[in-house]
């Protein structure tokens, strides 16, 4: 009926997440835990709270297309020219903006086999060719993206520090040093939305003229504003500029951008977050050794757990905790599979899980032992 795009026929109808909603739907019932979306779940800053309710009555006009205040907010707070930084609706949307600037059909993209899927999902959708590489103890590992960029020599080449569905993280000097190893055709894509999380010697010190990375950060995370979508972009003058080519100039609400820069400005609300990460991550810890299951260390604001066993498993035991009203989610590809992937909670969240989790996983541990012997 329509005439459609050859490759849009090409794509899949289905999306990278689905979403807690979804399964509220489906089971006709809130989840009593959400802590599987790697949302800050101690919210937005107060300060920021308190602008965003006073812009209310303000909605009726757009947000600046230009984000002028709030990039000089966070060239300041980045120690950066603001004409190095780009916003966007998150980081997914400016993901999905440089793909459409960079990635011609046909041209290839490297990545790790399971890394964060909405990155694939715009180099598909834009006609890349997607190569990957697999994790090496359940990290993305710089040698072997370095070794298939070079033999392939990609439009992009795409690493998350820390990462994304594991927590684990490469050094900020070994990244440096991959950098210096690119090639020229090649733009490395360094998504960084857990970086506040993590510790200083993952943080990567790169010039922000180089050509060669541009940086993704976002408000999702440690500053709780996930549902407002505010990402940005850093990256060298040139390349930050051609977002205003494809980007929507009228994306951006007017109330995330006067959220975003009160959440900048109260940076002890930002140390108060990761404070209260770290302990809630402190007892994912502990959850899982109390199991005899092991717990992969994180820089992120969530804990991969092991299993034990295999994908099945996983699954039986993210089955299990959403029966019981918690809703967690798990890695995608084998053998990060083996996982589930528990965001940090607030104490009432912390006070379920330990109730329940040791009978979902006595549960789970019985169903495939019958399915498997």
């Amino acid at each position: 009926m329509f005439n459609f795009n050859p490759l849009f026929e090409t794509l899949p109808q289905s999306v990278p997440f689905v979403g807690p909603e979804a399964l509220e739907r489906k089971r006709h019932r809130a989840f009593a835990a959400r802590i599987g979306a790697n949302e800050n779940v101690f919210g937005p800053s107060p300060k920021a709270i308190e602008a965003m309710q006073n812009s209310v009555s303000g909605s009726w006009q757009y947000g600046d297309p230009e984000n002028y205040e709030l990039r000089e907010v966070l060239a300041e707070s980045l120690d950066v020219p603001a004409a190095h930084i780009a916003i966007g609706e998150g980081i997914d949307g400016l993901l999905g903006y440089l793909v459409r600037m960079i990635v011609k059909q046909g041209d290839k993209v490297v990545t790790s086999h399971g890394a964060y899927p909405t990155f694939n999902y715009h180099v598909i959708g834009y006609g890349g060719n997607l190569i990957t590489v697999p994790y090496v103890d359940d990290h993305e590992n710089l040698e072997l993206l370095l070794e298939k960029t070079i033999e392939t020599k990609p439009a992009l080449v795409y690493l998350a520090n820390p990462d994304n569905p594991m927590g684990t993280w490469n050094l900020g000097k070994s990244i440096e040093n991959f950098v210096k190893q690119l090639p020229i055709e090649t733009l490395l894509v360094l998504d960084e939305a857990y970086i506040e999380f993590a510790p200083t010697d993952a943080i990567t010190k790169v010039d922000v003229n180089d050509p060669r990375v541009i940086r993704f950060r976002t408000f999702s995370k440690a500053h709780g504003m996930a549902g407002m979508r505010i990402g940005y972009a850093i990256g060298c003058e040139e390349l930050i500029r051609g977002f205003n080519r494809v980007r929507n100039h009228f994306g951006m609400c007017r109330i995330s951008q006067i959220g975003a820069i009160a959440s900048l400005l109260d940076t002890d609300n930002i140390a108060d977050v990761i404070r209260k990460a770290d302990e809630s991550k402190g007892r994912i810890y502990r959850l899982a050794e109390s199991n005899n299951l092991k717990a992969i260390p994180s820089a992120a604001n969530f804990v991969a757990v092991d299993g034990g066993y295999d994908g099945q498993f996983a699954r039986m035991l993210l089955e299990e905790l959403i029966q019981r009203d918690i809703f967690v989610r798990m890695p995608f590809v084998a053998p990060q599979d083996r996982c589930v992937r528990i965001s940090v909670g607030t104490q009432q969240d912390h006070v379920l899980l330990e109730e329940v989790f040791p009978e979902a996983l006595s549960v789970a541990t019985q169903k495939y032992l019958d399915a498997t012997t």
